[in-house]
């Protein structure tokens, strides 16, 4: 083996490291913002709060993701994607751990807590960009096919809420949600030691100067680099159909799971074991058809592909419900939606990084998951009035029609035929064809 081949090989696997790390920090990451996500509410509730307490929290704590995600993909690209991502979990890390020390010493008034939840999900989007963004350069070294790395991502995503939560409802039921705080906290840590101990060598692993810094410098203010970013987004076809499409599913998605289906759980089945199941369904399958994907994704037609299974995704299971479908029923027709919705952030996070020059990624993704979330918070809010208007069979009845008539949107062709993979320019979205 000569000298040259040797180097190649230790380079690889070195590149294979550092994307194993990556994916992996970020499965521990987004796992502490489970742990979160569960421990805050039962914290406030011990405290004697009330349902309205429980609210605001979670407003505090969504808020963040929207507003984090629209500023902060600029500081993204500025600062560095890597050294973004360390700082990320560090910094929401620290506001999680300031919960607990702050609670058993001085004492933490309700006002506090929300500004610590504020803060601590402030920079989640923009650790989730970073990372993101850095995939393309580790693929290509790695021999990863694109697609398929962005699944791995976004399975790891999911690997982490399907086991979070598991880990959340053990830790708060044994030890409460104080230490549950803490260890969360430290989940933060050790992403951040992650990042900084293996993805550190991505520069030279691509035969790029170590300039300590791997974003282009800048060369413009903050707020014109934000505009340059939200003027790309509005003047790409493809970016302004993809972010209304998904903001128009995320709104259905969110009066459905979180108002719509604990209604009916609770009415009609057996309260929240058979809302844990159908989520555990729902998340399980979503992994599976994640990870199987990434396998086959290159050679199938991605815009019929998003439409097929955007539509499975919401319909079917949508439309069990209306129709008062027995548990059975709901858990397979679940099943069936989970496994499809696992096809879809793959497609599209490829056909975004294919897009976006690599250095507006940051501002361009973070204002892409801003517009996405937007409309969370009042699809919850929907959904209540609708369950108390027009009851739950019509609403989740409304709910598979639109769902369905939305996803297929992609078929009418237009710009949506921009999304289809271009050979001739693979090459240029990280500088190698990944084998």
């Amino acid at each position: 083996m000569t000298k040259n081949n040797a180097d190649h090989r230790l380079r690889d696997r070195r590149a294979t490291a550092s994307l194993s790390a990556l994916l992996a920090a970020h499965a521990i990451s987004q796992t502490g913002n489970v742990v979160t996500a569960f421990a805050v509410p039962f914290y406030v509730l011990g405290l004697g709060g009330s349902g309205f307490d429980v609210g605001i929290a979670a407003f505090f704590a969504t808020v963040p993701v929207v507003v984090g995600g629209a500023l902060g993909g600029v500081v993204v690209d500025r600062v560095g994607h890597r050294r973004a991502s360390i700082v990320a979990d560090l910094v929401s890390g620290a506001a999680v751990l300031a919960i607990p020390v702050l609670a058993l010493t001085v004492g933490l008034p309700f006002w506090s807590l929300l500004l610590l939840v504020f803060a601590g999900g402030l920079l989640d989007t923009p650790g989730q960009t970073a990372r993101r963004v850095m995939l393309p350069k580790l693929t290509a070294r790695a021999g990863v096919r694109l697609e398929q790395s962005v699944g791995l991502l976004d399975g790891s995503e999911r690997f982490a809420k399907l086991i979070g939560a598991s880990i959340a409802g053990l830790l708060v039921a044994s030890v409460g949600p104080i230490a549950a705080l803490f260890v969360n906290a430290a989940t933060f840590a050790v992403s951040a030691l992650l990042t900084w101990t293996f993805v550190a060598a991505v520069p030279a692993l691509l035969d790029q100067p170590e300039t300590g810094n791997d974003a282009d410098p800048p060369h413009a203010s903050y707020w014109s680099d934000l505009a340059e970013g939200f003027r790309f987004v509005i003047r790409d076809p493809l970016m302004r159909l993809i972010v209304g499409l998904v903001l128009f599913t995320n709104l259905l998605d969110a009066a459905r799971g979180s108002t719509l289906m604990p209604l009916y759980a609770n009415d009609r089945l057996d309260g929240a074991a058979a809302l844990g199941l159908l989520v555990a369904v729902m998340g399980g399958c979503a992994l599976v058809g994640n990870i199987a994907f990434g396998f086959v994704a290159h050679r199938v037609p991605r815009r019929i592909t998003l439409a097929v299974c955007f539509a499975l995704a919401g319909g079917p299971s949508s439309a069990a419900f209306a129709v008062g479908a027995p548990l059975p029923v709901l858990v397979a027709m679940t099943a069936l939606s989970g496994l499809a919705a696992g096809a879809i952030n793959p497609i599209l996070g490829t056909v975004e990084l294919e897009r976006v020059p690599e250095h507006m990624r940051g501002r361009v993704f973070g204002l892409i998951n801003a517009g996405a979330w937007a409309g969370v918070p009042f699809g919850a809010l929907l959904g209540g009035i609708a369950a108390d208007t027009i009851g739950l069979p019509l609403a989740f009845g409304i709910i598979a029609v639109v769902y369905t008539l939305a996803t297929l949107s992609p078929l009418t062709g237009g710009s949506w035929t921009h999304m289809e993979r271009r050979p001739d320019k693979t090459a240029t979205i990280d500088g190698s064809n990944a084998r």
